[in-house]
Protein backbone atom coordinates (compact mmCIF):
# COMPACT_ATOMS: atom_id res chain seq x y z
CA UNK A 1 0.00 0.00 0.00
CA UNK A 2 1.16 3.41 -0.74
CA UNK A 3 1.80 5.43 2.43
CA UNK A 4 0.88 9.21 2.60
CA UNK A 5 4.87 10.01 2.99
CA UNK A 6 5.47 8.36 -0.59
CA UNK A 7 2.79 10.72 -1.63
CA UNK A 8 3.97 13.56 -0.12
CA UNK A 9 7.55 13.08 -1.61
CA UNK A 10 5.79 12.83 -5.21
CA UNK A 11 4.24 16.14 -4.31
CA UNK A 12 7.41 17.66 -3.44
CA UNK A 13 8.89 16.08 -6.90
CA UNK A 14 5.81 17.85 -9.07
CA UNK A 15 6.00 20.72 -7.74
CA UNK A 16 9.96 21.38 -8.24
CA UNK A 17 10.49 22.85 -11.68
CA UNK A 18 13.14 20.81 -14.04
CA UNK A 19 13.58 18.22 -10.98
CA UNK A 20 15.89 15.24 -11.49
CA UNK A 21 14.65 12.32 -12.50
CA UNK A 22 14.28 8.97 -10.25
CA UNK A 23 12.98 5.40 -10.54
CA UNK A 24 9.86 5.32 -8.85
CA UNK A 25 7.67 2.16 -7.97
CA UNK A 26 4.83 0.96 -9.12
CA UNK A 27 1.43 0.25 -7.68
CA UNK A 28 -0.60 -0.52 -10.56
CA UNK A 29 -2.81 -3.56 -10.21
CA UNK A 30 -2.51 -4.07 -14.52
CA UNK A 31 -2.25 -7.59 -16.08
CA UNK A 32 -4.44 -8.84 -12.70
CA UNK A 33 -4.30 -6.46 -10.02
CA UNK A 34 -0.75 -7.02 -9.69
CA UNK A 35 1.65 -4.85 -7.49
CA UNK A 36 4.97 -4.34 -9.25
CA UNK A 37 8.38 -2.54 -9.60
CA UNK A 38 8.49 -0.39 -12.25
CA UNK A 39 12.04 0.45 -13.88
CA UNK A 40 12.49 2.25 -17.29
CA UNK A 41 11.38 -0.05 -20.11
CA UNK A 42 14.76 0.50 -21.54
CA UNK A 43 17.98 1.46 -20.11
CA UNK A 44 18.27 4.89 -22.04
CA UNK A 45 21.68 6.38 -23.03
CA UNK A 46 21.67 10.07 -21.87
CA UNK A 47 24.72 11.02 -24.89
CA UNK A 48 22.13 9.21 -27.57
CA UNK A 49 18.83 10.78 -26.44
CA UNK A 50 19.28 14.24 -27.14
CA UNK A 51 16.98 15.33 -29.41
CA UNK A 52 16.23 19.15 -30.52
CA UNK A 53 12.23 20.88 -30.44
CA UNK A 54 11.97 19.76 -33.69
CA UNK A 55 13.01 15.89 -32.99
CA UNK A 56 10.64 15.98 -30.29
CA UNK A 57 7.40 17.18 -32.04
CA UNK A 58 8.58 14.36 -34.49
CA UNK A 59 8.83 12.17 -31.98
CA UNK A 60 5.60 12.90 -30.35
CA UNK A 61 3.91 12.29 -33.95
CA UNK A 62 5.52 9.04 -34.16
CA UNK A 63 4.80 7.63 -30.95
CA UNK A 64 1.16 9.84 -30.81
CA UNK A 65 -0.65 6.62 -29.37
CA UNK A 66 1.92 6.59 -26.13
CA UNK A 67 2.03 11.18 -25.70
CA UNK A 68 0.26 13.01 -22.85
CA UNK A 69 -1.14 15.50 -23.44
CA UNK A 70 -2.46 16.72 -20.33
CA UNK A 71 -2.34 19.57 -17.56
CA UNK A 72 0.71 17.47 -16.20
CA UNK A 73 2.67 17.12 -19.44
CA UNK A 74 4.65 14.09 -20.35
CA UNK A 75 5.48 11.56 -17.51
CA UNK A 76 3.15 13.81 -15.59
CA UNK A 77 6.74 15.88 -15.14
CA UNK A 78 5.69 19.53 -16.92
CA UNK A 79 4.92 22.36 -15.29
CA UNK A 80 1.98 23.32 -13.38
CA UNK A 81 0.50 26.74 -12.50
CA UNK A 82 0.08 27.88 -8.34
CA UNK A 83 -3.11 27.32 -8.31
CA UNK A 84 -2.81 23.38 -9.59
CA UNK A 85 0.14 23.19 -6.95
CA UNK A 86 -1.94 24.28 -4.10
CA UNK A 87 -4.95 21.62 -5.12
CA UNK A 88 -2.77 19.50 -5.11
CA UNK A 89 -1.40 19.92 -1.72
CA UNK A 90 -4.45 19.71 -0.06
CA UNK A 91 -5.38 16.84 -1.69
CA UNK A 92 -2.46 14.84 -0.53
CA UNK A 93 -3.28 15.62 2.47
CA UNK A 94 -6.85 15.42 2.71
CA UNK A 95 -8.73 13.17 -0.47
CA UNK A 96 -5.52 10.80 -0.90
CA UNK A 97 -5.60 9.58 2.62
CA UNK A 98 -8.97 8.65 2.83
CA UNK A 99 -9.28 7.11 -0.68
CA UNK A 100 -6.09 5.30 0.47
CA UNK A 101 -7.88 3.63 3.44
CA UNK A 102 -11.40 3.06 1.99
CA UNK A 103 -9.20 1.25 -0.76
CA UNK A 104 -7.24 -1.12 1.28
CA UNK A 105 -10.32 -1.90 3.53
CA UNK A 106 -12.46 -2.50 0.31
CA UNK A 107 -10.02 -4.71 -0.79
CA UNK A 108 -9.41 -6.37 2.81
CA UNK A 109 -13.54 -6.98 2.94
CA UNK A 110 -13.60 -9.01 -0.06
CA UNK A 111 -10.35 -10.64 0.68
CA UNK A 112 -12.36 -12.19 3.51
CA UNK A 113 -15.62 -12.76 2.02
CA UNK A 114 -13.14 -14.91 -0.67
CA UNK A 115 -11.54 -16.97 2.37
CA UNK A 116 -14.92 -17.34 3.75
CA UNK A 117 -16.32 -18.71 0.04
CA UNK A 118 -13.37 -20.98 0.09
CA UNK A 119 -13.01 -22.73 2.92
CA UNK A 120 -13.03 -26.52 3.07
CA UNK A 121 -12.97 -26.22 -0.91
CA UNK A 122 -9.93 -27.44 -2.91
CA UNK A 123 -9.32 -25.14 -5.75
CA UNK A 124 -9.64 -26.14 -9.33
CA UNK A 125 -6.26 -27.42 -10.85
CA UNK A 126 -5.53 -28.33 -14.17
CA UNK A 127 -2.14 -27.84 -16.46
CA UNK A 128 -0.61 -26.31 -13.47
CA UNK A 129 -3.49 -23.38 -13.05
CA UNK A 130 -5.28 -22.87 -9.93
CA UNK A 131 -8.82 -21.36 -9.39
CA UNK A 132 -11.58 -21.07 -7.99
CA UNK A 133 -13.52 -19.79 -10.61
CA UNK A 134 -15.24 -23.75 -11.27
CA UNK A 135 -17.12 -23.50 -7.65
CA UNK A 136 -21.07 -23.88 -8.09
CA UNK A 137 -24.10 -23.00 -6.00
CA UNK A 138 -23.75 -20.19 -3.20
CA UNK A 139 -20.14 -19.66 -2.98
CA UNK A 140 -19.87 -18.91 -6.49
CA UNK A 141 -22.40 -16.56 -6.74
CA UNK A 142 -21.79 -14.65 -3.65
CA UNK A 143 -17.84 -14.57 -4.62
CA UNK A 144 -19.27 -13.12 -8.43
CA UNK A 145 -21.89 -10.57 -7.23
CA UNK A 146 -19.87 -9.46 -4.07
CA UNK A 147 -16.81 -9.09 -6.08
CA UNK A 148 -18.75 -6.95 -9.04
CA UNK A 149 -20.11 -4.07 -5.70
CA UNK A 150 -16.60 -3.81 -4.56
CA UNK A 151 -15.10 -3.23 -7.33
CA UNK A 152 -17.68 -0.53 -8.32
CA UNK A 153 -17.15 0.53 -4.83
CA UNK A 154 -13.78 0.69 -5.21
CA UNK A 155 -14.36 2.48 -8.42
CA UNK A 156 -16.78 4.78 -6.55
CA UNK A 157 -14.04 5.80 -4.00
CA UNK A 158 -11.30 6.61 -6.86
CA UNK A 159 -13.10 9.65 -8.03
CA UNK A 160 -15.48 6.76 -10.44
CA UNK A 161 -19.05 8.23 -9.41
CA UNK A 162 -21.14 8.19 -12.43
CA UNK A 163 -20.06 5.29 -15.31
CA UNK A 164 -21.83 6.33 -18.26
CA UNK A 165 -22.40 3.52 -20.44
CA UNK A 166 -24.02 2.46 -24.07
CA UNK A 167 -24.85 -0.78 -25.62
CA UNK A 168 -25.37 -0.35 -29.52
CA UNK A 169 -26.60 -2.22 -32.01
CA UNK A 170 -24.62 -2.59 -35.42
CA UNK A 171 -26.97 -3.82 -38.34
CA UNK A 172 -25.17 -5.72 -41.22
CA UNK A 173 -25.24 -5.38 -44.76
CA UNK A 174 -26.93 -8.91 -44.83
CA UNK A 175 -28.94 -8.81 -42.24
CA UNK A 176 -26.75 -11.12 -40.38
CA UNK A 177 -23.36 -12.97 -40.17
CA UNK A 178 -23.76 -16.11 -42.19
CA UNK A 179 -26.65 -16.73 -40.05
CA UNK A 180 -25.13 -16.89 -37.14
CA UNK A 181 -26.78 -18.22 -33.87
CA UNK A 182 -26.80 -15.38 -31.97
CA UNK A 183 -28.51 -17.16 -29.16
CA UNK A 184 -24.33 -18.53 -28.93
CA UNK A 185 -22.66 -16.87 -25.46
CA UNK A 186 -19.37 -15.03 -26.13
CA UNK A 187 -16.18 -16.85 -24.76
CA UNK A 188 -14.45 -13.21 -24.63
CA UNK A 189 -14.07 -10.32 -23.46
CA UNK A 190 -11.89 -7.99 -26.07
CA UNK A 191 -11.42 -4.73 -25.04
CA UNK A 192 -9.11 -1.68 -25.45
CA UNK A 193 -6.50 -0.81 -22.71
CA UNK A 194 -5.79 2.22 -21.45
CA UNK A 195 -5.08 2.04 -17.74
CA UNK A 196 -5.26 -0.43 -14.62
CA UNK A 197 -8.65 0.86 -14.14
CA UNK A 198 -9.71 -1.07 -16.98
CA UNK A 199 -9.44 -3.83 -14.72
CA UNK A 200 -11.84 -2.43 -11.88
CA UNK A 201 -14.42 -1.72 -14.55
CA UNK A 202 -14.68 -4.81 -16.43
CA UNK A 203 -14.71 -7.15 -12.71
CA UNK A 204 -17.51 -4.34 -11.71
CA UNK A 205 -19.50 -5.29 -14.86
CA UNK A 206 -18.88 -9.18 -15.97
CA UNK A 207 -16.72 -10.08 -13.77
CA UNK A 208 -14.03 -11.87 -15.96
CA UNK A 209 -11.46 -14.21 -16.16
CA UNK A 210 -8.01 -12.93 -16.46
CA UNK A 211 -3.94 -13.50 -17.17
CA UNK A 212 -1.61 -12.60 -14.61
CA UNK A 213 1.60 -13.71 -13.65
CA UNK A 214 2.27 -16.54 -12.00
CA UNK A 215 3.60 -14.69 -8.78
CA UNK A 216 0.49 -12.89 -9.01
CA UNK A 217 -1.23 -16.27 -7.24
CA UNK A 218 1.17 -16.00 -4.23
CA UNK A 219 0.90 -12.38 -3.38
CA UNK A 220 -1.37 -11.62 0.30
CA UNK A 221 -4.74 -10.65 -0.51
CA UNK A 222 -4.61 -10.26 -3.97
CA UNK A 223 -3.52 -14.08 -4.45
CA UNK A 224 -6.82 -15.99 -3.19
CA UNK A 225 -9.19 -12.83 -5.10
CA UNK A 226 -7.47 -13.83 -8.46
CA UNK A 227 -7.66 -17.51 -7.70
CA UNK A 228 -11.56 -16.78 -7.34
CA UNK A 229 -12.15 -14.78 -11.03
CA UNK A 230 -9.93 -17.42 -12.29
CA UNK A 231 -6.94 -16.14 -13.54
CA UNK A 232 -4.87 -17.72 -15.94
CA UNK A 233 -1.53 -17.41 -14.74
CA UNK A 234 1.78 -17.24 -16.82
CA UNK A 235 4.14 -19.90 -16.98
CA UNK A 236 7.05 -19.32 -18.60
CA UNK A 237 9.63 -21.13 -16.87
CA UNK A 238 8.06 -24.41 -16.86
CA UNK A 239 9.44 -26.80 -19.11
CA UNK A 240 7.34 -30.15 -19.22
CA UNK A 241 6.86 -31.36 -22.53
CA UNK A 242 3.02 -31.48 -21.93
CA UNK A 243 2.73 -28.32 -20.87
CA UNK A 244 -0.08 -26.11 -23.44
CA UNK A 245 1.38 -22.60 -23.24
CA UNK A 246 -0.83 -19.21 -22.11
CA UNK A 247 -2.24 -19.72 -25.37
CA UNK A 248 -3.43 -23.15 -25.53
CA UNK A 249 -4.87 -22.28 -21.61
CA UNK A 250 -6.16 -19.03 -22.70
CA UNK A 251 -7.77 -21.21 -25.60
CA UNK A 252 -9.57 -23.86 -23.54
CA UNK A 253 -11.31 -21.27 -21.07
CA UNK A 254 -12.49 -19.34 -23.98
CA UNK A 255 -14.06 -22.13 -25.86
CA UNK A 256 -14.89 -23.68 -21.89
CA UNK A 257 -16.67 -20.12 -21.60
CA UNK A 258 -18.69 -19.95 -24.67
CA UNK A 259 -20.38 -23.48 -24.33
CA UNK A 260 -20.98 -22.97 -20.38
CA UNK A 261 -22.61 -19.88 -18.93
CA UNK A 262 -21.88 -20.88 -15.72
CA UNK A 263 -18.13 -20.39 -16.21
CA UNK A 264 -16.21 -17.37 -16.51
CA UNK A 265 -15.40 -15.51 -19.61
CA UNK A 266 -12.13 -14.01 -20.45
CA UNK A 267 -11.07 -10.34 -20.56
CA UNK A 268 -7.96 -10.13 -23.04
CA UNK A 269 -6.68 -6.61 -24.21
CA UNK A 270 -5.37 -7.84 -27.42
CA UNK A 271 -3.35 -4.68 -28.04
CA UNK A 272 -0.93 -6.13 -25.80
CA UNK A 273 -0.15 -2.43 -23.89
CA UNK A 274 -1.79 0.57 -22.82
CA UNK A 275 -2.68 3.65 -24.77
CA UNK A 276 -3.30 7.33 -24.20
CA UNK A 277 -6.97 5.99 -25.38
CA UNK A 278 -7.34 8.20 -29.12
CA UNK A 279 -5.56 4.96 -30.64
CA UNK A 280 -5.92 1.25 -31.27
CA UNK A 281 -2.95 -0.74 -31.99
CA UNK A 282 -2.58 -3.61 -34.05
CA UNK A 283 -4.65 -6.73 -32.54
CA UNK A 284 -2.32 -9.72 -31.35
CA UNK A 285 -4.76 -13.43 -32.47
CA UNK A 286 -4.95 -15.06 -29.35
CA UNK A 287 -8.05 -14.04 -28.32
CA UNK A 288 -9.77 -14.93 -31.56
CA UNK A 289 -7.79 -18.95 -32.10
CA UNK A 290 -11.16 -20.39 -30.39
CA UNK A 291 -13.00 -19.64 -33.30
CA UNK A 292 -15.60 -18.77 -30.91
CA UNK A 293 -18.04 -15.21 -30.63
CA UNK A 294 -16.79 -12.49 -28.58
CA UNK A 295 -17.96 -9.38 -27.01
CA UNK A 296 -16.27 -5.76 -28.01
CA UNK A 297 -16.05 -3.33 -25.45
CA UNK A 298 -14.43 0.06 -26.08
CA UNK A 299 -13.25 2.67 -23.17
CA UNK A 300 -12.96 6.25 -22.70
CA UNK A 301 -11.59 8.14 -19.73
CA UNK A 302 -12.84 11.84 -20.83
CA UNK A 303 -10.71 14.27 -18.26
CA UNK A 304 -9.78 18.23 -18.50
CA UNK A 305 -6.88 18.23 -16.27
CA UNK A 306 -5.68 15.08 -15.83
CA UNK A 307 -5.75 11.67 -18.16
CA UNK A 308 -6.58 8.28 -16.45
CA UNK A 309 -4.62 6.49 -19.13
CA UNK A 310 -1.38 4.97 -18.34
CA UNK A 311 0.95 5.23 -20.94
CA UNK A 312 4.32 7.32 -20.28
CA UNK A 313 3.87 7.98 -16.42
CA UNK A 314 5.05 6.16 -13.51
CA UNK A 315 2.60 3.82 -11.27
CA UNK A 316 3.04 5.99 -7.65
CA UNK A 317 3.03 9.10 -9.87
CA UNK A 318 -0.32 7.99 -12.06
CA UNK A 319 -2.33 6.55 -8.56
CA UNK A 320 -1.10 9.91 -6.64
CA UNK A 321 -2.25 12.42 -9.39
CA UNK A 322 -5.27 10.26 -10.07
CA UNK A 323 -6.53 9.89 -6.27
CA UNK A 324 -6.20 13.51 -6.21
CA UNK A 325 -8.66 14.74 -9.21
CA UNK A 326 -12.17 14.45 -7.30
CA UNK A 327 -13.81 13.43 -10.00
CA UNK A 328 -12.57 10.78 -12.35
CA UNK A 329 -14.82 9.80 -15.68
CA UNK A 330 -15.63 6.80 -17.70
CA UNK A 331 -17.60 6.24 -20.78
CA UNK A 332 -18.15 2.90 -22.21
CA UNK A 333 -19.43 1.33 -25.81
CA UNK A 334 -20.84 -2.01 -25.12
CA UNK A 335 -21.02 -3.15 -29.28
CA UNK A 336 -23.03 -6.24 -30.23
CA UNK A 337 -21.83 -9.82 -29.61
CA UNK A 338 -19.33 -10.09 -32.84
CA UNK A 339 -19.91 -13.84 -34.66
CA UNK A 340 -16.92 -14.65 -36.72
CA UNK A 341 -18.14 -16.07 -40.41
CA UNK A 342 -16.45 -19.18 -41.50
CA UNK A 343 -13.44 -17.35 -43.16
CA UNK A 344 -12.54 -15.75 -39.88
CA UNK A 345 -12.66 -19.01 -37.99
CA UNK A 346 -9.80 -20.10 -40.11
CA UNK A 347 -8.02 -16.90 -40.10
CA UNK A 348 -7.24 -15.46 -36.47
CA UNK A 349 -5.76 -12.62 -37.75
CA UNK A 350 -8.21 -11.59 -40.21
CA UNK A 351 -10.70 -12.16 -37.45
CA UNK A 352 -8.49 -9.69 -35.31
CA UNK A 353 -8.13 -7.27 -38.06
CA UNK A 354 -11.99 -7.18 -38.19
CA UNK A 355 -13.13 -6.57 -34.67
CA UNK A 356 -10.33 -4.44 -34.46
CA UNK A 357 -11.54 -2.17 -37.27
CA UNK A 358 -15.03 -2.25 -36.15
CA UNK A 359 -13.75 -0.64 -32.99
CA UNK A 360 -12.36 1.63 -34.15
CA UNK A 361 -14.96 2.83 -36.27
CA UNK A 362 -17.66 2.95 -33.33
CA UNK A 363 -15.43 4.22 -31.21
CA UNK A 364 -14.04 7.30 -33.39
CA UNK A 365 -10.17 5.81 -32.64
CA UNK A 366 -7.35 6.17 -34.76
CA UNK A 367 -6.03 2.76 -36.19
CA UNK A 368 -2.07 3.19 -35.32
CA UNK A 369 0.48 0.07 -36.66
CA UNK A 370 3.00 0.82 -33.51
CA UNK A 371 3.26 -1.62 -30.69
CA UNK A 372 5.00 -2.50 -27.51
CA UNK A 373 8.69 -2.05 -28.90
CA UNK A 374 8.46 1.41 -30.24
CA UNK A 375 6.44 2.25 -27.02
CA UNK A 376 9.75 0.72 -25.22
CA UNK A 377 11.75 3.29 -27.30
CA UNK A 378 9.69 6.17 -26.92
CA UNK A 379 10.07 5.73 -22.65
CA UNK A 380 13.87 5.31 -22.98
CA UNK A 381 13.90 8.64 -24.65
CA UNK A 382 11.89 10.11 -22.25
CA UNK A 383 13.82 8.73 -19.10
CA UNK A 384 17.31 10.00 -21.42
CA UNK A 385 15.55 13.69 -21.47
CA UNK A 386 14.38 13.36 -17.17
CA UNK A 387 18.29 12.26 -16.78
CA UNK A 388 19.45 15.52 -18.86
CA UNK A 389 17.01 18.20 -17.26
Amino acid sequence: MVTVSAMASELNSLTGANGTHEDTVSASPERGATLKDEQPLLKSDPASASPTAESIEELEQKYAAYVRRDAYGTMGRGEIPATEKVMLGIAAVTLVPIRLVFGMLILVVYYLICRICTLFSAPHEEDGQEDYAHMGGWRREVVVRCGRFCSRAMLFTFGFYWIKETHRSIGNEDGCRDQADESERPGAVVSNHISYVDILYHMSSSFPSFVAKRSVAKLPLVGLISKCLGCVYVQRESKSSDFKGVSGVVTERIQEAHENKLCPMMLLFPEGTTTNGDYLLPFKSGAFLAKVPVLPVILRYPYCRFSPAWDSISGVRHVFLLLCQFVNHIEVIWLPVYYPSEQEKEDPKLYANNVRKLMATEGNLTLSDIGLAEKRIYHAVLNGLCVQS
